[in-house]
């Protein structure tokens, strides 16, 4: 068993459960027990939301990392390596540590069938146990309620953003959402929402709970101008106070004022320029990531994000509008049929010139024919490729220095990229930054 390596165990973890999802704690709450891990570190932050968690995990870790302060980060998907998923200190967990912790998770789960997620959460929960961190940053796989992150008690929770998405385990409305959500939150313990209108179940399950409630719009806020944004929220008191001249970032800045309001909960020191500078610094791969390729000689823009629902697409709009390329926008795009193709798309009218689609290396992909269909009919330009690499290489292909790719959709589809990045022949260079 200990002889496995990674890839064969995460080969193992997907035969392990007769289901790919399977909501419930139960299982991983028999398993954690078996663990006897106790509290994971002296803080601990979780964040859910339909979209937004990412981001604000990274600001959140990195405004903590800022202190001093030793932190492990949780979060899924991964892109191009699982270790992405389990963070310490900053650094991706190696090979060797998350098979030691595959082998502690299997030798504590006995006749207890665990899904893939299931095993990788325990298992990350494992390494922190065993890293002596000051603090622990969850991020939920799926939901909220009934997601294995929240076996964990959290000392702050945090709502990003409630939509419909998911609706075959969350429901169809917001409300339905909202109610899973909120179930991270813990009696007494502060919770946190960024959106400016959560559902009346949110509300109801913070009263339920005595929690401390911070609304984005009543408690914390922001506002920005052309060259800088401001932030203001409240101490764990309840005494308000204000950053001022932030420098605008290219993560949605909403999840940074979310991020702060936690971090101004935390008895910790707070110094503007500490703090502004672990804004800045805060970057999350396949999220409005910038690289500039060097292809065939010729200097190439691309932007990468991992957008794929209408939530999230319209926010990528809203960046696309503000910054346009001097020349023209290329889009690459892929999709996982469950996703509301129609709501991904329209936001995006008039904001690429050119679109290449293509299925996504996974049996869930949507079909390229479908993709250029739907486009074609809102009167767009489509070409379809059979994979994200052949479209990639035809954007590459007709781009000009003032050109700039648009690569988004799936996660499956920004993973493909970076995979395909990583493989350019090292005369053509690879320059980026996330964010």
């Amino acid at each position: 068993m200990s002889q496995r390596n990674l890839g064969e165990w995460l080969a193992y973890l997907e035969q392990l459960h007769p289901t790919a999802i399977d909501m419930g704690l139960e299982r991983s709450q028999r398993v954690l027990a078996r663990l006897q891990l106790g509290k994971l570190a002296p803080r601990v932050v979780t964040v859910t939301g339909t979209n937004g968690k990412g981001s604000t995990c990274a600001f959140v870790a990195s405004l903590l990392r800022a202190q001093g302060l030793k932190v492990g980060v949780y979060s899924s998907p991964h892109l191009l390596r699982y270790n992405e998923r389990v963070l310490i200190d900053g650094v991706e967990a190696s090979d060797e540590q998350l098979c030691e912790a595959f082998v502690a998770v299997e030798a504590a789960r006995g006749d207890t069938s665990l899904t893939y997620f299931e095993m990788g959460t325990l298992a990350a929960f494992w390494l922190f146990s065993q890293s002596q961190l000051d603090a622990v940053v969850l991020e939920v796989g799926l939901g909220g309620r009934l997601d294995t992150v929240n076996v964990v008690d959290a000392d702050i929770s945090l709502v990003t953003s409630i939509g419909v998405d998911h609706v075959d385990y969350l429901g169809d409305t917001r409300e339905l959402v909202a109610f899973e959500k909120a179930g991270i939150f813990r009696q007494g313990k502060p919770a946190l929402c960024g959106d400016l209108d959560p559902p009346q179940p949110l509300l109801d399950k913070a009263s339920a709970l005595a929690c401390p409630l911070f609304l984005r719009g009543r408690d914390f806020d922001l506002a920005s101008t052309d060259n800088h944004w401001h932030w203001r929220g409240r101490k764990a008191d309840g005494t308000q106070f204000e950053l001022r001249d932030l420098p605008l970032l290219d993560l949605p800045m909403e999840n940074a004022a979310l991020a702060l309001q936690a971090f101004a909960l935390m008895d910790l020191p707070w110094d503007e320029a500490l703090v502004k500078q672990a804004l800045l610094d805060t970057r999350i791969t396949g999220r409005l990531d910038r690289r500039s390729l060097v292809f065939k000689g010729k200097r190439v823009e691309l932007l990468l994000d991992v957008g794929h629902n209408p939530h999230a697409a319209e926010y990528l709009a809203r960046r696309l509008a503000a910054r346009p390329p001097k020349g023209r926008r290329l889009a690459v795009f892929g999709l996982l049929a469950d996703k509301d193709l129609q709501g991904v798309i329209e936001p995006l009218q008039g904001l690429v010139g050119h679109w290449a689609v293509a299925p996504l290396d996974t049996p869930r992909s949507r079909p390229a024919e479908e993709l250029a269909k739907a486009l074609t009919n809102l009167g767009a330009t489509v070409k379809s490729h059979p994979s994200v690499d052949a479209a990639l290489e035809g954007q590459c292909a007709q781009a000009t220095a003032d050109d700039q790719i648009l690569l988004f959709g799936s996660f499956f589809c920004v993973g493909e990229a970076l995979a395909w990045l990583e493989r350019q022949a090292p005369e053509d260079g690879v320059d980026g930054s996330a964010g």
